[in-house]
C-alpha cells in the first residue's frame, strides 16, 4: 500500500506539470510572434513577379512593416493599378503610419490619388523642392523689386505677402517637407540627396534607412543620386553595414562593365550583405548582380514579401514556387513594361564615373 504523503506529493506533481503544459501552450504564440517580428516588406508594385492576381507596370511601391510601423514607401505608375494590387494583396493603407514619397516622377508619384482617397490624412514625408510636385513655399523676397513701376504692373500690388506658396496636384495632403536626411522615428532614417545622374539632374530623393539589430535595412526608389552614394549617406548616419539593399538603383543606362564594377563596390567596398534589386535596375545588372551576390541575391518581383532578420528570407505563398531570378516571363513583363514607358524619362547617355575602390 503507497504511504498518503508519496499519494499526495504525486498529485502536486501532477498538478504542477499540468499548469506547465498550460503556460508553454498560452505563450507558444508569442515566442512564435516574436520569431517574425523582425519585420518585412511587400513589393506592391513592380513590372515583372511571379504573380497571376497582381497587375505588373512600370514603377514602384512598397509596404515596409518593422518595429510595430506601417509605411508605404512610393505609390506606382497608375492609381488604378496601385489600387488593384493592394487589395489583391489585402493591404489596409487606412492603416499606416505614414508614407514616404521618394522622389517628384510619375512611376512613384501616380499611386497617391488612390492613397488619398482611401486614406486623406496620412502624414507623407516628401523631399522639399522650391517648384516640386509636392507643393513649397518661398520668402516673398525671392523676386526683385522695380518701386518705380506702379502697382497695377507690380506683383501683390507692390505688397507682397512673407511666403508665397505653390501649388501641387494634391493640395489637401499632409506633405511634410524633408531637407535634410532625418530620424523620423526611433531607427528610422530619411536619406535625402540631390540625383546627379539621369535627365533629370536636379531631382532630390528620399531613401528610407532602418537600423535593425542585423544591420541597416536600405529601401530605394530610384537611386538617382547613384546607389554608392545613398549606400555612403546611410552609413554615415547610422553607423552600421549594411544588411540589405532593396529597390530600384537606376542601372539602366550603366554598361556591364560599370555594372560589374557598381556591384563589386558594393559587395566588397560597402560590404552590402544582401541586394534586392528592382524597377529600374534593368535585366543587365539583374544578372550581372545575381552572379556577383550569389546566394545574398533574393528575388523581390512584385508581390513578393521579404522577411527581415539575420538571414534575408521570402514569405512562401500558397500554391506559388520560390524563386531566386528572374524568369523568362519576368524578362517579358518587364520589357512590355519599359516600352509602355518614355525612355527618354528613364535612360540617359552617361553614367557619372564610379569612385575607385579604396
Amino acid at each position: 500500500m503507497i504511504p498518503s504523503w508519496i499519494a499526495r506529493f504525486s498529485l502536486s506533481l501532477r498538478r504542477v506539470a499540468g499548469v506547465a503544459a498550460i503556460v508553454v501552450a498560452a505563450t507558444a504564440p508569442c515566442f512564435a510572434q516574436a520569431q517574425t517580428s523582425a519585420g518585412q516588406i511587400t513589393v506592391l508594385y513592380d513590372a515583372f513577379g511571379n504573380t497571376s492576381t497582381m497587375t505588373k507596370d512600370w514603377g514602384f511601391s512598397a509596404l515596409v512593416e518593422y518595429g510595430g510601423k506601417r509605411i508605404l514607401f512610393d505609390t506606382g505608375n497608375n492609381a488604378d493599378i496601385f489600387a488593384h494590387n493592394v487589395e489583391a494583396k489585402g493591404i489596409d493603407l487606412k492603416n499606416l503610419d505614414f508614407a514616404i514619397v521618394s522622389h517628384r516622377h510619375g512611376d512613384h508619384t501616380s499611386g497617391l490619388n488612390h492613397l488619398l482617397k482611401v486614406n486623406p490624412g496620412v502624414k507623407i514625408y516628401a523631399p522639399q523642392e522650391n517648384f516640386g510636385v509636392f507643393g513649397a513655399a518661398l520668402p516673398g523676397s525671392f523676386y526683385r523689386r522695380n518701386e518705380a513701376l506702379p502697382p497695377d504692373m507690380r506683383y501683390f500690388d507692390g505688397k507682397a505677402p512673407d511666403r508665397v506658396r505653390f501649388g501641387t496636384p494634391w493640395p489637401g495632403a499632409d506633405f511634410t517637407w524633408v531637407t535634410k536626411t532625418t530620424e523620423v522615428a526611433p531607427g528610422l532614417h530619411l536619406i535625402l540627396l540631390n540625383g546627379t545622374w539621369g535627365v533629370d539632374l536636379e531631382v532630390k530623393e528620399i531613401s528610407l534607412a532602418i537600423d535593425t539589430p542585423d544591420g541597416i535595412v536600405l529601401i530605394v526608389g530610384c537611386s538617382h543620386p547613384t546607389i554608392e552614394r545613398i549606400v555612403e549617406a546611410a552609413r554615415a548616419a547610422i553607423d552600421k553595414p549594411i544588411h540589405l539593399v532593396l529597390g530600384g538603383t537606376h542601372l539602366l543606362p550603366a554598361s556591364d562593365d560599370q555594372i560589374r564594377t557598381i556591384a563589386a563596390s558594393l559587395r566588397d567596398k560597402w560590404s552590402v550583405r544582401y541586394i534586392a534589386p528592382a524597377h529600374c535596375t534593368g535585366e543587365p545588372a539583374f544578372a550581372i548582380l545575381k552572379e556577383s551576390f550569389a546566394d545574398r541575391y533574393v528575388y523581390a518581383g512584385l508581390g513578393t514579401t521579404i522577411v527581415l532578420g539575420p538571414k534575408i528570407t521570402l514569405k512562401a505563398e500558397a500554391g506559388r514556387p520560390s524563386r531566386n531570378a528572374m524568369d523568362e516571363e519576368d524578362i517579358r513583363s518587364y520589357r512590355e513594361a519599359m516600352a509602355r514607358e518614355s525612355q527618354h524619362a528613364l535612360l540617359d547617355t552617361e553614367r557619372p564615373p564610379t569612385q575607385p575602390q579604396q
